[in-house]
């Protein structure tokens, strides 16, 4: 972008989100060369952040008069790299567009904008009975249209799926700055699944601007456990033969040895070093379902030769668990 470029349109993006709304000095601008995905970098002209709808179509109008690329970015939790400015000009940072819009809790669905934190929407329906199910391991940083543009999964992907099952409609802003409506609140939307060809396409085909997601009711029960294998084999063993019994858990994750060194060295969670791997399984559902599937579950890993199946038993200990598993890529 010329010195004269990037002048005029840092003065039409001023009038649009002011200054507190604008980064371009190259030592501010280095922070936003890379996501999680470390390996390629590049650093944009200017960052901008809108705050609504309205700012994101006439930033998006600016970058289109002045013909200069742009591309959108949530947290940059993601390991895709989507959101790299490899031409350059002006990355649109979503972060401050983070709004809870609506909560339906009687039609289940809630509008979000999409800067949101993924947790900040559960902590936000604590107490409903109700929660948003797709929990990356990023879940306290990233974005929900992080999320929409990334397809993001989590550790309950195995029961409740990924977010591309989690979301009923977008408004999304398109290249040219004109606006539409993907889908909507009921989940059966006639025509072609717009919503659903756009969740996972990393901002390619336009910026979403609002999002509208599907609660999920709360399990009645979890039942967590923690099972400690020699081998790797040996997990994957019990893996296959808890899938086998027709047995769907919430989450099944298996960490190797290298990933317990790595999390007893930054956290010392209490794994057993010596473990070749160990495997977090979870059911949930009614009280008496899951206490028998809980039990078949030890069952099927003291036969595939677990040295130990560690069972939560407050909810203090699974969040534990949990914490452990999430805290794996930090580590």
């Amino acid at each position: 972008m010329s010195a004269t470029v990037q002048h005029q349109l840092l003065d039409r993006l001023r009038e649009i989100v002011g200054e507190e709304g604008l980064l371009y000095n190259p030592d501010e601008l280095l922070v936003y060369e890379c996501d999680g995905y470390v390996v390629e970098k590049k650093v944009p002209d200017v960052v901008v952040f809108p705050r609504s709808t309205e700012d994101v179509i006439a930033i998006v109008e600016a970058c289109n008069e002045f013909e200069v690329p742009f591309v959108p970015r949530g947290a940059g939790t993601s390991l895709a790299g989507g959101c790299l400015p490899v031409g350059g000009g002006v990355m649109i940072a979503l972060t401050r567009m983070r709004e809870i819009l609506e909560v339906n809790l009687r039609d289940r669905y809630a509008i979000v904008q999409p800067g949101l934190v993924n947790v900040h929407l559960t902590q936000h329906l604590k107490g409903t009975g109700y929660h948003y199910a797709p929990d990356p391991s990023s879940q306290g940083a990233c974005t929900i249209g992080g999320n929409v543009a990334t397809n993001s999964g989590g550790p309950h992907t195995l029961k409740y799926g990924v977010t591309v099952n989690h979301v009923l409609g977008l408004e999304v802003v398109m290249p040219d700055g004109s606006v539409q409506q993907l889908g909507g609140p009921v989940e059966e939307t006639p025509g072609y699944d717009l919503t659903g060809l756009f969740v996972g396409s990393e901002g390619t085909f336009g910026i979403c601007t609002k999002v509208i997601v599907k609660l999920t009711r709360d399990p009645a029960a979890f039942r967590t456990m923690l099972a400690v294998f020699e081998t790797v084999g040996d997990a994957t063993t019990a893996i296959s033969e808890i899938i086998g019994a027709g047995i769907v858990p919430a989450a099944l994750e298996l960490m190797d040895q290298g990933i317990i060194e790595a999390l007893e060295a930054a956290f010392q969670f209490g794994f057993p070093l010596d473990a070749g791997a160990v495997v977090l399984i979870e059911v949930d559902g009614l009280e008496t379902a899951v206490d028998g599937e809980a039990a078949r579950i030890v069952e099927l890993c003291e036969q595939s030769k677990a040295r130990e199946v560690r069972r939560a038993a407050t909810d203090e200990e699974r969040q534990l668990l949990w914490k452990c598993r999430k805290q794996a890529f930090g580590a």
